[in-house]
């Protein structure tokens, strides 16, 4: 199994430097052991125009055979004779990835204590591997397979297919290929992070068992790259071995990261979905007099609990879905659950769609539900999925209603519009109900500071007026009626602790001018957003491409 890698240099910039990148000197044979046999270093050619280094994996087929048999655990062909007849010691394959990380340790991490400015230099590299493994199992391997990997990271691919048996050109060709990658710029350590990922991804199959700790493994070495790949769920999936548990788990996770770098924000502020504090129950004024007897505490212990706020919001929630008539249901920043579990509930509720951008958030409600114990035909009604609401997405069309409960306070209020946009002007049901704090009865909260707002994660907290100008602009801007409504005790002075509004699409639907103008118009008391997204972002990686809403946003719940 052989690999080498090029550059050029200049007496300025000698092609020598390559032997401090990767940890090893030029006038040196060195050998390293490995878990199936021993790996080689030497340098073809050391000048200061031409550098090669070379890796030659002597695999050793009785430990591989020790180690485990069989795709997954020796990586070769089940078959009678798979121990004795094999690629695993010549083709290009997981073998040599584990080899890259084991003699290139530091190089691929970028480490380089004699020059540290070399590692995040870009120079001139070429890469060659005679025989890769390109199976493509259905999924068009081969030659453009190596593309599809090399190319959108900015490789020049050059890759041919070997012949089964040069002297009989009519057998056709084998399943391996001929690989040179070159690049007028690239850092090493990048490099070797795409080769350690890459090529098992070829072969499709892997040497050694692979267990939940190789999600970690993926995303650390994909790092700045794995996210934006347009192959990146193939990449996952041949990766982690068809394992669907595993790679649904990768892919959620390099969605929050492509959501957060497309926001400029840290994966821990948009995962912050779990809420570990009980439901708030609305303030009652205390009873006068002395302390109860222990007989007048019993008898009140034995009568109803009243029913918390978040409750009483679910309950509003539903009375408006019916109003509707809704019977598909997006339930957009769905958190844990708790409102997909009412809709289930109830069997007027055909399909429920719950829309997260927490991976966190996600795991909790799938555990709350218990979807994997649910019948097949409960379980049928619920789907969840990670998104991001400021991002047009094609999969919250068709729906009869979207449920917005507690969720644009935790907006940005420059982002808002993107959120309108996606919502009522790209998916566009046939109702959306929008749930809020009311800021004027936070005074009624005593453990409450003043002039705080009552989640360390709302960006505002609006009033009365406040939401209703708000609404009546959403309204006019995409051809909705609304109706606002109050949840929770109603106080004479400040209202109730919650509104609701429930917004019914008309016949009409405004020219595309006044939505697009009206979706970057400023609610009263925010910041005008004046910068247009052009990021696109996925948000799902195995599902259609969304783009950005019309004005720049990014949903931090």
């Amino acid at each position: 199994m052989f690999m080498s890698i090029s550059t050029t240099g200049s007496a300025e910039s000698p092609a020598t430097d390559l032997g401090f990148l990767l940890h090893k000197h030029p006038g040196k044979v060195q050998r390293f052991s490995t878990s199936h046999g021993e790996a080689h270093v030497f340098y073809p050619e050391a000048g200061e125009e031409l550098c090669t280094a070379a890796l030659l994996l002597d695999v050793d087929p009785v430990a591989l055979v020790r180690k485990g048999r069989g795709k997954g655990r020796g990586g070769s062909p089940d078959f009678a004779l798979s121990q004795y007849v094999n690629d695993r010691p010549y083709a290009a394959s997981s073998l040599l990835a584990v080899a890259l990380r084991t003699v290139f340790r530091s190089a691929m991490k970028g480490d380089c204590p004699l020059r540290p400015e070399l590692p995040g230099r870009a120079r001139p590299l070429r890469i060659a591997l005679p025989a890769v493994p390109a199976n493509g199992a259905g999924e068009g391997g081969g030659p453009a397979m190596v593309a599809r990997l090399f190319e959108p990271l900015g490789w020049r691919v050059e890759a041919a297919a070997v012949p089964l048996d040069e002297a009989f050109p009519e057998w056709g060709e084998s399943r391996y290929v001929r690989v040179e990658l070159s690049s007028d710029a690239a850092r090493l350590a990048d490099a070797l992070q795409q080769l350690y990922v890459l090529l098992p991804v070829l072969d499709g199959a892997k040497h050694y068992w692979v267990a939940p700790d190789e999600v970690d493994k993926l995303l650390a070495a994909g790092e700045g790259w794995l996210a934006d790949h347009p192959e990146r769920a193939l990449i996952t999936r041949r990766y982690l071995a068809r394992r669907w548990s595993l790679t649904r788990a990768a892919m959620e996770r390099l969605e929050l990261a492509r959501l957060a770098e497309a926001d400029d924000r840290e994966v821990e502020e948009i995962d912050n979905a779990v809420d570990d504090r009980p439901d708030e129950e609305a303030p009652e004024s205390a009873p006068e007099g002395a302390a109860e007897s222990t007989a007048e505490s019993t008898a009140e212990e034995q009568q109803p609990r009243p029913p918390s706020l978040a409750e009483q919001r679910r309950t509003a929630i539903l009375a408006a879905l019916h109003e509707a008539g809704a019977a598909r249901v997006a339930d957009l920043g769905c958190g844990q659950g708790e409102l997909i579990g009412a809709l289930l509930k109830d069997s007027r509720f055909t399909e429920v769609l719950g829309v997260d951008v927490s991976v966190r958030a996600l795991q909790a409600a799938r555990r709350k539900l218990r979807l994997e114990r649910l019948p097949e035909r409960q379980a049928s009604r619920v789907r969840l999925a990670q998104g991001a609401l400021t991002y047009t997405d094609a999969r919250l069309k068709g729906y009869d209603a979207a449920v917005l409960c507690e969720v644009i306070e935790h907006l940005d209020l420059p982002r808002l519009p993107a959120l309108e946009y996606a919502v009522f002007g790209a998916a566009r049901p046939r109702a959306v109900v929008v749930t809020t704090p009311n800021a004027e009865y936070n005074v009624r909260w005593e453990t409450l500071p003043a002039g705080e707002h009552r989640h360390a994660d709302h960006r505002f907290e609006w009033s009365r007026a406040e939401f209703r100008a708000w609404a009546e602009k959403v309204a006019a801007a995409y051809g909705y009626a609304v109706e606002l409504r109050p949840v929770g005790p109603e106080d004479g002075e400040v209202g109730a602790p919650t509104q609701l509004a429930l917004f019914t699409a008309g016949t009409t639907f405004p020219t595309a001018g006044t939505t697009e103008a009206t979706a970057e118009a400023p609610v009263e008391g925010t910041t005008e957003a004046t910068t247009e997204a052009t990021t696109k972002a996925t948000t799902d990686g195995t599902t259609e491409s969304g783009t950005p809403a019309k004005p720049e946003g990014g949903e931090p719940r």
